[in-house]
């Protein structure tokens, strides 16, 4: 093996093995999840303002990990009904990618 592979394998492989130990933090319903994109449909769907109008305060009471919303596929399934009854025409793969980023930043459910 050449020197210049060497130094390449060793200097790749701490990311390499970043990315693994992220990749398993990332539960199996959210595999793959767009988590930039998440993010932008919920800045853009103003997701703030309506969870401030329904629970008062910032919003965040909303986000109850020990309440009704208790596991990934509740959580999935709350964007889903706000996806129909709001109409706004996500696709499933934009709602798994919002869900991962509500899962991320407030439930951390595993």
């Amino acid at each position: 093996m050449s020197n210049a592979l060497l130094k390449h394998l060793l200097w790749a492989l701490p990311a390499w093995v970043a990315s693994v130990a992220l990749a398993q933090d990332v539960p199996a319903l959210y595999e793959g999840a767009d988590l930039k994109l998440g993010e932008k449909l919920i800045a853009e769907n103003q997701c703030d303002a309506c969870h401030i109008r329904n629970v008062g305060g910032d919003g965040n009471g909303i986000y109850r990990p020990g309440g009704r919303i208790n596991s990934l596929g509740l959580l999935r399934g709350q964007v889903e009904a706000c996806n129909t009854v709001l109409n706004l025409a996500f696709f499933p793969e934009e709602v798994t990618s919002i869900a991962a980023v509500l899962n991320r930043d407030h439930y951390r459910f595993k």
